[in-house]
């Protein structure tokens, strides 16, 4: 028997799974977790074999969730559902050790059969979701899309250098580089254009 904690800010699907599930295969849902921030105490409460999670909630998303995570229960078995896999997104999952992607639209057997593969120590990300983050790739560097990420959330330059651990002139560089990517002229243009297509 597996057991899951599973996290989605969508009542209908979360609860279509919980139910679905365990009829699929031998699954235990431990909890139902509907924001980021009530799957990491989930999580910890119930310790699960895996933890099966949205990648976009309210408030904490399941990256930041995944992060928290990390740092109390760093073997923690980790399946993202995602209806967008885009490169950058894809990358920080796979840094934070996320050992599965499924497309949110996944039949729930095959769902059962990843958690199960996931489960047995191996990996998986299904094809679909995988071709989608290639052919979407994103012109931007991890730390070009970290600074405008940082620059869309208002910070200056001085502050974005102390958050990223960098010095200003490396920032600038960066902020430079994204500008040229991105065939903007400022650099909030710059974080604006590539949140309008998803490269943060």
């Amino acid at each position: 028997m597996t057991t899951i904690v599973l996290a989605d800010d969508e009542v209908l699907l979360r609860t279509a799974l919980a139910a679905l599930l365990p009829m699929e295969g031998e699954i235990t849902v431990l909890a139902e977790a509907s924001d980021g921030e009530t799957a990491v105490e989930a999580t910890l409460r119930h310790q699960p074999d895996v933890l099966v999670i949205d990648l976009e909630m309210p408030g904490v998303d399941g990256l930041g969730a995944v992060a928290e995570i990390r740092r109390t229960r760093p073997e923690q078995v980790i399946l993202m559902l995602t209806r967008h896999a885009r490169p950058g997104v894809l990358r920080k999952a796979l840094r934070l050790g996320v050992q599965g992607f499924v497309s949110k639209s996944a039949e729930p057997a095959h769902i059962t059969s990843v958690i199960a593969t996931l489960h047995a120590g191996r990996r998986w990300i299904d094809p679909d979701v995988s071709a989608l983050a290639v052919t979407e790739d994103c012109p931007l560097t991890d730390r070009e899309a970290d600074v405008l990420r940082e620059t869309g959330e208002g910070y200056s330059v001085v502050d974005i250098a102390a958050r990223l651990h960098l010095a200003p002139g490396t920032v600038r560089n960066y902020l430079s580089q994204a500008m040229r990517k991105t065939q903007t002229r400022t650099r909030h243009e710059a974080a604006r254009y590539a949140r309008e297509h998803d490269w943060l």
